[in-house]
């Protein structure tokens, strides 16, 4: 079975409803995935967004998400999770707001792309309280098992 993440709300590689976004009512989308490697201990998932501030001559990545420590046996994560929760055992880590928390697409111009990008590992990160996407990319090296990845894309109509 191949490792895959998915959401009821958006195709891979298709707009993100403004719900999700600053436009809207800024809540996380609902997320699901399957075929987790075999072995694993742990997942984590980073949602950024590589076009900021501009697709036509972007300057740096712009994170959204980080959430780690979602047990091997989760299946997803619900709609608005930071009102509902994160499935039991995983923590948010600091987005570029420097908040814990979901921060939904809001680009000043033109038409991002947000990368969902969720990662398998053969043991628990270790160390980490409230870290970066720098951090936990740095405590995964050496124990990923496999990554999966979706992107969606939002341009702001206003």
């Amino acid at each position: 079975m191949t490792f895959k993440i998915s959401s009821t709300a958006f195709a891979d590689g298709g707009s993100i409803p403004a719900k999700y976004t600053c436009e809207g009512d800024d809540i996380s989308p609902p997320l699901a995935w399957s075929g987790v490697p075999a072995g694993t201990k742990s997942l984590a998932l980073i949602v950024d967004d590589p076009d900021a501030p501009d697709p036509a001559a972007p300057q740096r990545t712009w994170v959204h998400w980080v959430v780690y420590g979602l047990p091997a046996n989760a299946s997803g994560i619900g709609e608005d999770a930071n009102a509902n929760g994160l499935p039991a055992g995983a923590k948010a880590g600091l987005n570029d707001w420097k908040r814990a928390d979901y921060g939904g697409p809001c680009p000043p111009i033109g038409r991002h792309r947000y990368f969902f990008k969720l990662y398998a590992f053969d043991a628990p990160l270790a160390g980490l309280e409230k870290p970066s996407k720098a951090a936990v990319e740095a405590a995964m090296k050496g124990h990923v098992l496999g990554e999966t990845q979706m992107i969606g894309t939002y341009q702001k109509a206003k």
